[in-house]
């Protein structure tokens, strides 16, 4: 070795194009999260998708997400090389973004809106492909084969990551999560921003940082013009009659999964494809005994994965719904945006992974260090434990009830410690254990796991239960009828005082018995929240309709039937809970009930801020049927409790094979 190599083997400092991916990166993410924070809160708040639904919609956004860089990995290996597809990965995410902030500017017209959502999720599926498996694959390029950097490198290029997984939600969440439904776009507007400066620093800086040792530009070429193949090298044969049978077991498996299980398209697809696909793979012929074995600990590691995701993916569905619905978020006399959560785990991250990293080369040196599934067992029992944190936190709590912030802090960080004893371990398994010439395959194979997972996310959040259920609602201005309707049926002329002590300052209420057209009494009732709390014992008139304990305390008269069969002081602290402008309502039936609200709609014209009342009705079913998974999910700790008993039987299992999956390494 000459003076110059042994410098640059030797040479603690890294190439600055290291740095030109991290920010690069870095801000890639930043767009990412940020729109990921928003996403379920704008389907729920804005859009005013049913919850089940906008779960489903996650779980299949996120699990396109991790599927589609099968498709951009192979364009860079065969046709355009690492840069072009990161380049064109990055415009189609910023176009996506776009869509998006479209979507939430005319999020009133949901005839509109939708679509424009649904396009800027393909172009951010199709974009995240291309640019996700090839920035990462830059890295190692930067360096000689051989060069210990490298594993530090990819440290410092893990740190990108979180540091825009960390920024994103803040600043997204504040400029978006605001309250008012009009600002989300504000917030797909900086993911949006994010995702061009991630373009342009890439594009300004590329040509002269990121190089080889010796002055070669990275990324240029398609990988597959960089192999170098022996003369005794052949082409493995494609078996045309096993993929034909593995082809048809995959369209049985697609028409099982959506006309006889009743799943979507996606999530039938993608269950399929997970299934199929590695079916090929472990029974080709040419796989030797060992080969045919190491691939199988693959297989067992990936299908437990499958369960850690599944669990943790709650972050961006069911466990914003909690934070945004139970979660006291008070602090300081200020109210945390539901957002902000999300970057407990890269904060987590940040300040645990040099722990980690520590303990396991102190166990590493004194041959104390757990194999690769003992510590996959811990990861599933840590993701258990911190569920159970939470699900102890919900036991017996009125769902009117706001908790403490510390516990789902406290599930957030359970749950990273979880990820790092499972999480990096994944892809140096499958590169220790495949086959050289089915290495890319078994790679994908690994992602694949993560897309069942991620959309096997959605499907257990839509089983998040609810005690009122938001089922319609009604445009002021597409509606006017509607509004003049329930208007016109909203008349002072009795009180009760439902709630002195109310948490919720639903103190006094207006009622009104409406006649229907059939001249038939006690057909709806019409009632008014007001937000001023009263004091206990405070005067108020009242008729035979008066509500409170079954009585008038005035006047000891009982209050009409038909009313306090239908609506319950509990039913409107709910709703009261999952919208804070809420103030007054109209009971249809046993089941239905009609509520209004108005927010502040700001406006900006050339340089002119506007504030506009919008009003607003929607429906809600007081009595929505409870989710079945197995058994019926009452509650939110039978929810969380379903993810305790998921993770830590998972955790069971792969602990009494991890002896003999390590054998077979």
């Amino acid at each position: 070795m000459n003076s110059t190599e042994d410098q640059m083997y030797s040479d603690k400092s890294h190439p600055k194009g290291l740095y030109v991916l991290f920010v690069t990166e870095m801000w890639e993410r930043f767009s990412y999260y940020g729109m990921r924070a928003l996403f379920v809160l704008f389907m729920a708040k804005a859009m005013l998708f049913d919850k089940a639904y906008a779960s489903q919609i996650y779980g299949s956004y996120t699990g396109l997400v991790y599927l589609t860089p099968l498709l951009g990995g192979y364009m860079a290996d065969r046709y355009w090389g690492n840069r072009k597809s990161i380049v064109i990965g990055g415009i189609l995410m910023a176009v996506g973004q776009l869509f998006m902030f479209f979507a939430g500017t005319f999020y009133q017209e949901i005839e509109i809106a939708a679509p424009l959502m649904f396009t800027g999720l393909g172009f951010l599926i199709i974009g995240n492909g291309f640019f996700k498996p090839n920035i990462s694959t830059m890295v190692g390029q930067l360096y000689p084969a051989g060069d210990k950097r490298v594993d530090s490198a990819f440290t410092i290029f893990y740190m990108g990551i979180n540091l825009g997984a960390f920024i994103a939600p803040l600043l997204c969440g504040y400029l978006g999560d605001t309250g008012n439904a009009a600002d989300f776009r504000w917030g797909f507007m900086a993911a949006c921003i994010g995702m061009c400066v991630s373009l342009i620093l890439f594009i300004t800086l590329k040509n002269k940082y990121l190089v080889t040792p010796t002055g070669e530009q990275i990324g240029e070429k398609p990988n597959s013009s960089r192999e170098v193949k022996a003369e005794t090298e052949t082409a493995t044969p494609v078996n045309y009659t096993a993929m034909g049978i593995w082809a048809a077991v995959f369209g049985g498996l697609l028409y099982l999964f959506h006309f006889q299980a009743e799943m979507d398209w996606i999530g039938s697809f993608i269950f399929s494809l997970t299934i199929a696909a590695p079916g090929y793979i472990i029974t080709d012929p040419t796989l030797s005994t060992v080969e045919r074995q190491r691939i199988w600990v693959i297989y067992i590691a990936a299908f437990f994965v499958i369960f850690f995701w599944a669990a943790f993916e709650q972050a961006g569905a069911s466990l914003t719904y909690f934070a945004e619905e139970q979660t006291n978020r008070e602090i300081f006399g200020t109210t945390i945006p539901t957002s902000y959560f999300q970057s407990i785990n890269a904060v987590a991250i940040v300040i645990f992974a040099p722990l980690f990293v520590w303990l396991w080369g102190w166990m590493g040196k004194r041959n104390m260090e757990p194999a690769s599934p003992f510590k996959q067992a811990m990861g599933l029992f840590l993701l258990a434990m911190g569920y159970l944190v939470i699900a102890f936190g919900v036991k017996g709590i009125d769902p009117s009830t706001k908790l403490s912030m510390v516990w789902l802090v406290s599930l957030y960080t359970i749950h990273t410690f979880g990820e790092l004893c499972l999480s990096p371990i994944g892809l140096s398994m499958v590169n220790k254990l495949a086959p050289v010439k089915l290495a890319s395959l078994l790679m994908g194979v690994w992602f694949l796991s993560t897309a069942a997972a991620n959309k096997f996310a959605g499907t257990l959040s839509a089983l998040y239960p609810e005690e009122v259920k938001m089922e319609k609602r009604y445009s002021a201005k597409a509606d006017a009828s509607v509004m003049a309707m329930f208007n016109a049926n909203m008349l002072d002329t009795n009180v009760w005082k439902a709630d002195p002590k109310g948490t919720y300052s639903l103190s006094t209420a207006t009622v009104k018995t409406v006649k229907a057209a059939d001249g038939e009494t006690d057909s709806m009732v019409a009632l008014t929240m007001n937000t001023v709390a009263a004091a206990d014992n405070s005067k108020h008139v009242c008729t035979d309709s008066c509500m409170s304990s079954g009585t008038c305390p005035m006047h000891n008269k009982p209050f009409v039937a038909a009313i306090t069969k239908n609506i319950s002081v509990f039913h409107l602290k709910v709703i009261k809970s999952n919208n804070k402008y809420f103030d007054r309502g109209m009971l249809l039936n046993d089941t239905t009930l009609i509520t209004h609200d108005s927010v502040d709609v700001v406006t900006n014209v050339n340089g002119v801020k506007t504030a506009t009342k919008q009003e607003r009705l929607q429906t809600w079913n007081l009595k929505p049927e409870k989710p079945t998974f197995f058994v019926k999910i009452e509650t939110l700790y039978d929810f969380f409790m379903l993810f305790v008993i998921m993770a830590g039987a998972a955790s069971i299992v792969l602990d009494r094979k991890s002896t003999r999956l390590n054998s077979s390494h």
